[in-house]
């Protein structure tokens, strides 16, 4: 079994900067993409950000230039630097990883969300 699972979350003033963190652990035995989502109340869940094993990234419109995606290949862990953080970035952010365990089976796995609020 493999869990993702996130921390960092918390509530922030707009303006203000939040770090989220995953870590992966279990029968790991590769990761390729890495990504965080978004999902605020009667919004559609959103993506916010990818991370591929080389490093290579890609980032939603809303987020470019605020937020960074990082990876530590060896750690199994995925972190977002969250900058001049807004009231619409408010939303419950999830860890999402494709997977590898010992066998070589390839399968998406997602953490359990932890909630982020910027207050106005």
């Amino acid at each position: 079994q493999v869990q993702l699972v996130e921390s960092g979350g918390g509530l922030v003033q707009a303006g203000g900067s939040l770090r989220l963190s995953c870590a992966a652990s279990g029968r790991v035995a590769s990761i390729n993409a890495m990504a965080w989502y978004r999902h605020a109340p009667g919004k559609q869940r959103e993506l916010v950000a990818t991370i591929f094993s080389g490093g290579s990234t890609n980032y939603a419109v809303s987020v470019e230039g605020r937020f960074t995606i990082s990876r530590d290949n060896a750690k199994n862990t995925m972190e977002l630097q969250m900058n001049s953080l807004k009231p619409e970035d408010t939303a419950v952010y999830y860890c999402n990883a494709d997977v590898a365990n010992f066998g070589v089976v390839w399968r998406n796995y997602w953490g359990q969300g932890t909630q982020v609020t910027v207050s106005s």
